[in-house]
């Protein structure tokens, strides 16, 4: 069996002649008469979709790109151990990445459109995922390049690894003064780059492709080093932003959540929210009738149960509808009306409190028909809020949610199962102040 797996996996089989394999990849770093107008034609294409914010554009540009070619050059001759290659490829990949920058520059600074539309600013933030999709984009070109049979691989890896947009971002940067856009588009570059040509150098070591020229293994052993050193430059910022964009995701859906719960407040309502995930802030602006220093707080101290820093919210009345004390005649005239206003409004909150108070009633019966068919040993689940008062600040108190499990006689769970149902409890109810009971049915 474990044969027969072996042979479905096997690439030796489909490998092309390596002479071959050779003269292609040797034909793809050259960049001169046709690999020069379509490089050419490619930094047009992709600034064009870029400003006008065409993805078609865009990815046709990644398709005719053949900024791979000297890439996948890089690895595949550190692995053969050919140096001129080597630095053939370093050399026309020099050219491309300067040709696309001087080029996406130039258009941009002559473009009347400069505005950053969506397409340019997804280019503007590498993380760790970007990675993975350039090391494994790479290892599927390189095995496309080496097999007899390369489909459409090669067009694919071309559109996922995105070499052209990401260069063209930076040279719109560099037009238009904005270097952080520079920055971050031309790591996301380096990315790309660094991850193929490894992706490339790791294929072509496990193929066995034939060495071209022997080295000491002092110096192997230093190219290794360097090699080293270049993929923890490259890939450890791309950890921290893709930890950072988790951070910040979670702080918007928390920040969501938070400002759907106080849209309405005491005949107010939430005009315009802004959310501002890396700065972990929210300001809400409000229409209706004027705020005093505790309803702001109030509004302010929901933000404790959604997970969220209440230095970081800021609230604001935009619109008051309240009525200039010069008007007296008016008020008078209109006073029936804003207190029919202000008790349906008074109605809508008693209704949102009372479908809330439903949907918790049903909490437990959920928890139960999620939790059952993992652990058939509960029987019924008992669901209940209260609030935990601390003798020292008696003032303050914190929402606790209290689960209690109903378990069938002789049929107890472990401590490792409790844990786990208690880590999902948590993660469920978005919460760490949960207090979990199992107790066995007599």
């Amino acid at each position: 069996m474990i044969r027969k797996l072996l042979e479905y996996v096997n690439l030796q089989s489909e490998i092309e002649n390596f002479d071959e394999i050779h003269q292609s990849i040797e034909k793809g770093i050259i960049f001169k008469g046709t690999n020069l107008w379509i490089l050419v034609f490619a930094i047009i294409i992709a600034s064009v979709g870029l400003n006008t914010n065409s993805t078609a554009v865009i990815i046709g540009a990644m398709l005719i790109s053949p900024l791979m070619g000297p890439i996948t050059g890089m690895g595949y001759s550190i692995a053969i151990n050919d140096h001129v290659l080597f630095r053939r490829s370093i050399k026309n990949f020099t050219f491309a990445v300067g040709a696309s920058l001087v080029a996406s520059t130039l258009y941009f600074m002559i473009s009347p459109v400069s505005n950053a539309q969506s397409e340019l600013l997804a280019r503007t933030s590498p993380t760790i995922y970007d990675v993975l999709i350039a090391l494994f984009g790479g290892f599927a070109g390189i095995i496309a390049i080496s097999c007899k049979n390369k489909g459409n691989v090669i067009p694919g890896v071309a559109i996922a690894t995105a070499l052209m947009p990401p260069l063209c971002t930076a040279g719109y940067g560099l037009a238009t003064g904005q270097l952080n856009f520079f920055f971050g588009a031309f790591y996301l570059f380096t990315i790309n780059t660094v991850c193929i040509a490894l992706a490339s150098t790791v294929v072509a070591q496990l193929l066995k492709f034939p060495i071209r020229s022997n080295i000491e293994d002092i110096r192997k052993k230093r190219i290794n080093q360097i090699i080293s050193v270049i993929l923890t430059i490259t890939i450890l910022p791309s950890i921290y932003l893709g930890y950072k964009l988790v951070q910040d995701e979670k702080f918007t859906i928390n920040a969501q959540r938070y400002t759907e719960s106080v849209s309405i407040y005491k005949g107010n309502y939430l005009l315009k929210n802004e959310i501002k995930a890396d700065k972990k802030q929210i300001h809400l602006i409000y229409g209706g009738t004027s705020f005093t220093d505790e309803d702001k707080k109030n509004i302010i101290d929901r933000a404790i149960d959604f997970q969220i820093d209440t230095a970081g919210v800021k609230v604001e009345q935009g619109l008051s509808f309240e009525p200039d004390q010069k008007d007296k005649n008016l008020i008078q005239e209109n006073s029936l009306r804003q207190e029919i206003n202000r008790l349906t409004i008074l109605l809508k909150e008693n209704e949102l409190k009372t479908d809330s108070i439903k949907n918790r009633f049903l909490l437990g019966k959920q928890l139960l028909l999620e939790i059952a068919p993992l652990y058939p040993q509960i029987e019924s689940c008992n669901y209940s809020e209260g609030f935990t008062y601390s003798k020292d600040t008696a003032e303050q108190r914190l929402k606790t949610n209290v689960v209690i499990f109903t378990l069938k006689k002789k049929q107890p769970l472990n401590a490792k199962e409790k844990d786990k149902i208690e880590e999902w409890l948590k993660k469920r109810l978005s919460t760490n102040l949960i207090m979990t009971f199992f107790q066995e049915n007599n």
